[in-house]
């Protein structure tokens, strides 16, 4: 048998440092930020900044770049001033990091200064700086990590903006949450802005009313809400919602990701009398998304269930090089899914 593969990039090792979550971040005089997703990480140390300078006004924040980095600043930046104010140290770029840092930094974690936090922010586009992540997570000083990993999925989107209304105490609907999630699906700052803007701005709970009342325009061309009246059987208004979207400069392969992702999940469901919660458990789903779909699947049947699944994954090689016609071959599917016949079928 053959050697498996090893990976173009070495696998970290096992952490065993105190791991904190981005939204509940604290400071530590060594404080690894990693991953991939910067408003997160951007969350995560404004979080520390605030939560040393509330401890102490007079708190003295420095920036270190450590791809253009001066031999002796980590030490000069970390070193108690006359006064002994705390120090916070925020250094950037540590997956570009220079040999000169890099040195410097892995002999700071032995002897971290007092009353300094260092914050150390890599991204994990490389392995360069691996040294010092290893010996920070191998429990070489007093260090943390605090783990930001690229958001990607619908369901980590719907994940990251239940957190937003959960963290400031704001209940949102379930459909109006993804309605506001697929009305910025394809942008992680502006999903967080558009939250930030609700719970600021609207008393009680946030309905669809409301997330139509802010964001209505980009809600009326996502590639969902397209989906979501094809599947309920109103042809004419699909139709109309589909050209508006392809109007608006919307993508045909994620606007055929979306239905695709709703009747697969549907076809998961269909048939199944476990209670929600139960299903949601053994299928890695949640228990909303389990209900959304039970009630997606009103007027279908094994047979009309199999012939949208068909039309879809039939409009998505045409919509990705197997047709000069994307747009019919949209037309076609939504006809499919929103009528339960074969298309050009009376």
């Amino acid at each position: 048998m053959a050697a498996p593969r090893s990976s173009s990039r070495t696998a970290a090792k096992p952490s065993k440092i105190p791991q904190v979550s981005w939204r509940e971040p604290r400071p530590a005089p060594l404080v690894l930020v990693s991953g991939p997703e910067e408003i997160c990480a951007e969350r995560a140390i404004a979080g520390i900044r605030d939560y040393l300078r509330a401890e102490d006004p007079a708190l003295e924040v420095s920036d270190i770049r450590a791809d253009d980095y001066a031999p002796g600043t980590l030490l000069a930046m970390t070193s108690p001033s006359l006064f002994g104010e705390p120090r916070l140290v925020r250094v950037s770029g540590v997956e570009r990091c220079s040999d000169a840092f890099l040195q410097e930094a892995v002999s700071y974690l032995d002897q971290p200064q007092d009353g300094a936090t260092v914050i150390l922010r890599h991204t994990g586009a490389s392995v360069r700086g691996k040294k010092l992540l290893d010996a920070l997570r191998a429990g070489t000083g007093e260090g943390i990590e605090i783990a930001c990993p690229a958001i990607k999925r619908d369901g980590d989107r719907v994940d990251f903006a239940a957190g937003e209304f959960k963290a400031a105490k704001k209940r949102i609907q379930p459909s109006a949450l993804r309605a506001l999630v697929s009305a910025f699906a394809d942008d992680l700052t502006e999903l967080a802005a558009a939250c930030q803007q609700l719970i600021g701005d609207v008393e009680g709970d946030v309905t669809d009313d409301i997330v139509t009342k802010y964001h209505g325009g980009r809600v009326e061309v996502s590639a969902f809400v397209v989906a979501d009246t094809a599947i309920a059987g109103r042809y004419g208004e699909a139709l109309i919602s589909l050209r508006h979207a392809l109007s608006s400069g919307a993508d045909p392969v994620p606007m055929v990701a979306a239905f695709a992702m709703k009747l697969r999940t549907m076809a998961r469901v269909a048939g199944n009398r476990e209670p929600s919660r139960q299903l949601a458990q053994r299928l890695g789903m949640k228990d909303w998304q389990v209900d959304r779909a039970r009630r997606d699947l009103a007027g279908w049947n094994e047979r009309s269930l199999g012939l949208a699944i068909q039309a879809t994954a039939r409009a998505d090689a045409e919509v990705k090089g197997a047709s000069r016609d994307p747009i019919f071959a949209l037309e076609r599917m939504v006809t499919v899914i929103a009528t339960r016949r074969p298309f050009g079928e009376e």
